[in-house]
């Protein structure tokens, strides 16, 4: 049996900060046309789309925040799905 390493420190505080950073703020606002948006901690206004809803686009915006964070402190040369430049962020 071999033994698993934990979670190194720098990726588990990147995925924390990033979950403390992408959290909404206030109400759910409901425009015209079925439209509704609500605004992210990180200054960024979420919606609802003619084929996504606002909780698919909440779901997107913080899934793509923990991975910008994860790519950053991510060792490098570590392989990876999506390429990344010289600072290890995706292209």
């Amino acid at each position: 049996m071999t033994e698993h390493a934990p979670v190194s420190a720098a990726m588990h505080r990147a995925k924390a900060d990033a979950r403390a950073s992408h959290v909404t703020v206030g109400l759910v606002r409901n425009l015209p046309g079925d439209r509704e948006e609500i605004d992210c901690s990180c200054g960024m206004t979420l919606a609802n789309g003619p084929q996504w809803s606002l909780d698919e686009h909440i779901r997107l915006h913080r899934a793509e925040a923990r991975y910008l964070a994860l790519s950053q402190v991510a060792p490098a040369g570590m392989p990876r799905i999506i390429p990344v430049d010289p600072e290890r962020l995706p292209r």
